[in-house]
């Protein structure tokens, strides 16, 4: 198994305690992380062609990571 870059906590390392917390009580911040490191499993398969993908697939898997990156990290600013 490879390691898996973009993980949040090495996105995030200020960040990490918080993120860990805001997991246990925040139901919708816990699904957010969930789908945000399914997404990132998603890409880095495609990246090391373990599940290859077309460019434009790709690329939208991108585009959710990015968007589901920026959203946990608004609710680490406002917590």
């Amino acid at each position: 198994m490879t390691n898996t870059p973009h993980e949040l906590h090495e996105e995030f390392p200020a960040e990490a305690a918080k993120i860990t917390a805001l997991k246990s009580e925040n139901p919708h911040f816990a699904r957010l992380v969930d789908d945000y490191h399914a997404a990132n499993r998603a890409v880095h398969g495609a990246e090391t062609h373990t599940r290859p993908t077309d460019e434009s697939h790709e690329a939208e898997m991108r585009r959710k990571r990015l968007a589901l990156k920026d959203e946990i990290w608004k609710m680490l600013q406002e917590a």
